[in-house]
C-alpha cells in the first residue's frame, strides 16, 4: 500500500538526496587503483554503452548512455568496469535504511535517488537544511560516497537544487526564491523535460524559464497536452505532488536514548510520552492496522532486552499501545540496572507484504559515539536498529556483507 505525503501541508519540507556518480563511485571506492582516474561501468565492446561515468571521465564529456566507442574516442584512457548491480543494490539498501530513520515518506526513484518529506521528521534536527546535512554525513560515514541533496518546499524545486552544487552539494531554495530560481534555468533543465520536448519548446522561442512562464496555460496545453498544465506550474516554482512512499514496512518502531539513565517506575511514563508520540502520529498516517506492541529496554550495560504482546484486534488508539506498553514494562521493576535507552514497535499488519523499518526518536541532547562522531550528527540518538525479520529483506550488515561478497567474487575487464 502506497503511503503519500499531502501537496497541501502547510510550510512541506522536501528533501532531494541524489547520489554522485553512484555506480562509478562505487567501483572507485571499492578498488583504491580506479581512484582520480577516468571510469566508465559498462560494456567496452563496440555495442557497449556507458551505464555511469566518474568525475574525472566527465571532464572529456563522457557521461551515461553515450555509446562505448563515441565514450572511448573522447577519452582514450577511460577505464570500463562491467556493472555489479547486486553490490549498488546492497549500497542503496544501506542509504535507504538511513533515509527510514527520519522519515517514514520516502520515495525511491531509483537505487542512487530519493525524496524525503520530512516536514514531521521523526528525527527534527530544526531544519530540513540540518536534516539533508546530518543525512549527508552519515551517508559518508557509513558508506565512503558522497551525496548530493536539495532542500525545497515541493518535488520539482527539491531536485533541481540537489543537481546545483555536484558533487557533494547542498542547496537550498526557499518559498520566496522558488520563483525566481526557476525564471533563470534553460528548460532542458526542469524535470520532465527531455531533450526533444525542450527542443520543440526552443522552437517555439521558449528557452528559460521565463519564457515558459510568459505563456498562458491555454498556449501550453494547446502544444502540450496535459503536460502542458505541469509546465505551467513548474514555471512559477509551483509542484503539488505529494512523496509517495510505495513499500509498505513490516513495523513501525521509534525509540530514545537518555542522557541520564531511568532507576525509577516514575521516570517511565513521562520518558515514553514523545516516543509514543511519534509513534502514534506516524502509525496514524501509515494507516497499517497492526495487533502486536513489542517494547525494547537497553540497560545501562547495554543488556538488551524485549517483552511483546498482541492485541486481538487492530490497535486503533494512542491508549490501547500505552496500555500494553505499561503492561510489559511494569514486571521489570524494580531495575537490577538504569535504563538508557527505550523503544516501541508496533508490527503484525494485516498486510504483513514490505520490509521492517526501524526508526529513531532523539531523546535528549547527549555525546554520540563512533562510528558518527565528528560526522556532523547531534541529538540524544546512539543509533537506529535494522534487523531480518522473516519476511524483510537485507539489513545494514547484510547490505555491506553482499557488498564485500561480491566484490570478492567480480572480475575486472579493462
Amino acid at each position: 500500500m502506497a503511503v503519500e505525503s499531502s501537496p497541501q501541508t502547510p510550510g512541506r519540507r522536501i528533501i532531494h538526496i541524489d547520489m554522485d556518480a553512484f555506480y562509478a563511485s562505487v567501483e572507485q571506492r571499492d578498488d583504491p587503483a580506479l581512484r582520480g582516474l577516468p571510469v566508465a561501468v559498462g560494456g567496452s565492446r563496440a555495442r557497449g554503452v556507458v551505464a555511469a561515468a566518474s568525475y574525472e571521465a566527465r571532464e572529456w564529456g563522457v557521461h551515461s548512455a553515450m555509446a562505448s566507442v563515441t565514450a572511448r574516442r573522447k577519452c582514450p584512457d577511460l577505464i570500463f568496469v562491467p556493472p555489479r548491480f547486486d553490490v549498488y543494490r546492497a549500497v542503496s539498501q544501506q542509504i535507504r535504511a538511513i533515509f527510514c530513520c527520519y522519515t517514514p515518506l520516502v520515495q525511491p526513484l531509483s537505487l542512487d535517488e530519493a525524496y524525503l518529506d520530512v516536514t514531521e521528521p521523526l528525527l527534527d534536527r530544526g531544519s530540513a537544511t540540518a536534516i539533508a546535512r546530518e543525512i549527508k554525513a552519515r551517508i559518508r560515514e557509513e558508506t565512503g560516497l558522497t551525496a548530493s541533496a536539495g532542500v525545497s518546499y515541493n518535488k520539482l524545486l527539491a531536485k533541481l537544487a540537489s543537481d546545483h552544487r555536484k558533487p557533494d552539494g547542498l542547496f537550498v531554495i526557499t518559498p520566496s526564491a522558488g520563483p525566481a530560481f526557476v525564471e533563470g534555468l534553460p528548460v532542458g533543465k526542469f524535470h520532465g523535460i527531455g531533450p526533444a520536448t525542450a527542443a520543440r519548446m526552443n522552437g517555439l522561442g521558449i528557452a528559460t524559464g521565463a519564457d515558459l512562464r510568459r505563456q498562458t496555460r491555454a498556449f501550453l496545453t494547446a502544444r502540450f497536452g496535459k503536460a502542458g498544465d505541469y509546465y505551467y506550474a513548474a514555471a512559477r516554482g509551483e509542484d503539488d505532488r505529494g512523496v509517495t512512499a510505495d513499500r509498505q514496512p513490516k513495523s513501525i518502531g521509534v525509540e530514545t536514548t537518555f542522557e541520564r539513565d531511568l532507576v525509577r517506575w516514575d521516570e517511565v511514563v513521562p520518558a515514553l510520552a514523545p516516543v509514543l508520540g511519534k509513534l502514534w502520529s506516524v502509525y496514524r498516517r501509515a494507516e497499517l492496522p497492526g495487533r502486536t506492541v513489542t517494547v525494547k529496554v537497553k540497560y545501562a550495560d547495554f543488556r538488551l532486552i524485549t517483552r511483546a504482546r498482541s492485541w486481538p484486534e487492530p490497535i486503533a488508539s494512542r491508549a490501547t499501545i500505552e496500555e500494553i506498553c505499561f503492561d510489559l514494562l511494569r514486571p521489570l521493576f524494580p531495575l537490577p540496572r538504569g535504563v538508557r535507552l527505550l523503544g516501541v514497535t508496533l508490527s503484525n499488519f494485516e498486510s504483513e507484504a514490505g520490509r521492517q523499518m526501524a526508526l529513531s526518536l532523539a531523546g535528549a541532547p547527549n555525546p554520540v559515539p563512533p562510528p558518527f562522531a565528528g560526522g556532523g550528527l547531534g541529538g540524544g540518538v546512539i543509533g537506529s536498529s535494522f534487523t531480518r525479520t522473516t519476511n524483510g529483506p537485507l539489513d545494514i550488515d547484510d547490505g555491506a556483507a553482499a557488498a564485500r561478497r561480491a566484490f570478492a567474487a567480480r572480475s575486472r575487464v579493462r
